[in-house]
């Protein structure tokens, strides 16, 4: 990459002041544009001396997968060899464009900025050999090379301040950039997964396929979260927190999450492995695996985990899973699974609302009975049904009398046409206490 020379001294931030006045102090020593010739025969020295000091000071550029990380370490120390170069030689000081690109590819690489910082640190010492010993070569009288040794030691200090400054700047920038376009995926992806798509459409599998959503042989198993105090969902840093939780504690695992808040709801769609071939053994259900590892969120977290479905296409209904087993969740129960929860807590759960609305006939008088007895109606029905319709042991077990519980079994059935002593009936009769107590 070439570094344009045509930099005026408007396009300088002025945070490079500093280096604009070293510069002017060198040009009062002669030493500058002189010094732009005197570096061209030792180019190729000091660019082998940073490239193994950087390699051999800073353990991120040798242990790095990325096979791009050492190429574009070369041509940025030939860039900066460059810069050097041209400012010595009587350049003005830019806006270092080849330093912002430079952060922009490392932000990208997710290649750490402190990495980076740290190889100009190791930079500053060889430009400041490299850059004293032209300056020698080029002060005449002791006293004017001990003040160009002293300036040019200033230069690389300020320089080094300016690329760093630079990076950093933008590198953040980047990465925030970067971080944002990466949400904005993330949220249109959950979107398309729990809300249903058309499978014809070729956009949306593509995004999926690109995604790893598309893969064969995975389960897949949404999770919602929330706080126990539901207000605290209001604040976002408090969603976040809870979304950085769960997506940490799976990290080092080989379920994949995705996360985002829908409805004042953190909101996760996992994946893993349903088997690793048609030969294999299936893997423990996600769920399950799932929900031992959200129980360290600590009791300030109340979750609902659906059942384990085979592909994307289920993600809607698994969303309505994870959100009724949330229902069920409290403080003494916050972790609920949606394939662990009694049939007849599901009935009651949805259809309650309906049975309110529109209830029997005879439930008004059940549930005023029951109230005048201050419960002891609903207290019996339950003692005989728990003792499998035998009263002897239900009364055993109220301390009464079994004429007493025979006599509020025939109360009950004068005021509902219901007989308690048959299955049926006593099973309509519990069901619509139920839905009467939520």
């Amino acid at each position: 990459m070439t570094v344009n020379s045509s930099h005026r001294r408007s396009e300088s931030p002025p945070a490079f002041e500093a280096l604009r006045q070293v510069l002017g102090q060198l040009a009062r020593a002669a030493i500058v544009p002189r010094a732009g010739a005197a570096l061209a025969g030792s180019e190729n020295v000091v660019r082998g001396e940073l490239r193994d000091a950087v390699i051999a000071e800073v353990p991120a550029f040798s242990t790095s997968h990325n096979p791009q990380v050492i190429p574009a370490l070369e041509r940025h120390i030939d860039e900066h060899v460059s810069e050097i170069r041209r400012l010595m030689g009587g350049g003005e000081v830019g806006d270092f464009a080849f330093v912002r690109l430079h952060a922009r590819q490392r932000a990208e690489q997710r290649f750490p900025l402190e990495a980076t910082l740290h190889a100009y640190r190791c930079g500053q010492k060889a430009f400041s050999h490299w850059l004293r010993d032209a300056a020698v070569s080029l002060a005449a009288r002791s006293r004017r090379r001990e003040q160009a040794v002293s300036a040019v030691a200033d230069f690389a200090i300020e320089y080094t301040n300016a690329v760093s400054t630079a990076m950093t700047s933008e590198y953040v920038a980047h990465t925030r950039a970067l971080a944002e376009a990466d949400g904005d995926l993330r949220k249109e992806l959950l979107e398309i997964l729990l809300g249903g798509y058309d499978e014809s459409d070729g956009r949306v599998a593509q995004l999926l396929r690109r995604a790893g959503f598309l893969e064969q042989r995975q389960s897949y198993c949404v999770v919602v979260a929330q706080s126990a105090n539901a207000q605290e969902m209001e604040s976002r840093e408090r969603a976040q927190r809870i979304a950085r939780a769960v997506t940490d504690e799976f990290a080092g695992t080989s379920i994949r999450t995705l996360a985002g808040q829908r409805a004042h709801l953190v909101t996760f769609v996992m994946s893993a492995a349903r088997r690793q071939s048609g030969w294999t053994a299936p893997q423990a259900a996600l769920a399950d695996r799932v929900e031992a590892a959200l129980r360290v969120l600590g009791p300030a977290v109340l979750v609902g985990i659906s059942a384990d479905h085979p592909s994307t296409a289920f993600l809607p209904r698994a969303l309505q899973e994870a959100t009724s087993a949330l229902e069920f969740a409290s403080v003494t129960r916050r972790v609920v699974q949606f394939s662990r929860l009694p049939i007849r807590a599901l009935l009651v759960h949805r259809g309650a609302d309906f049975v309110r609305s529109t209830p029997p006939p005879w439930v008004a008088a059940f549930v005023d009975a029951d109230a005048k007895q201050d419960g002891e109606i609903v207290r019996t029905l339950r003692a005989v049904a728990d003792a499998d319709m035998n009263v002897q042991q239900a009364a055993r077990a109220l301390g009464k009398h079994p004429n007493t519980v025979y006599g509020r079994l025939q109360r009950i059935a004068g005021a509902t046409g219901l007989d308690p002593r048959r299955y049926r009936d006593i099973t309509e009769l519990l069901l619509a206490a139920e839905c009467w107590r939520r």
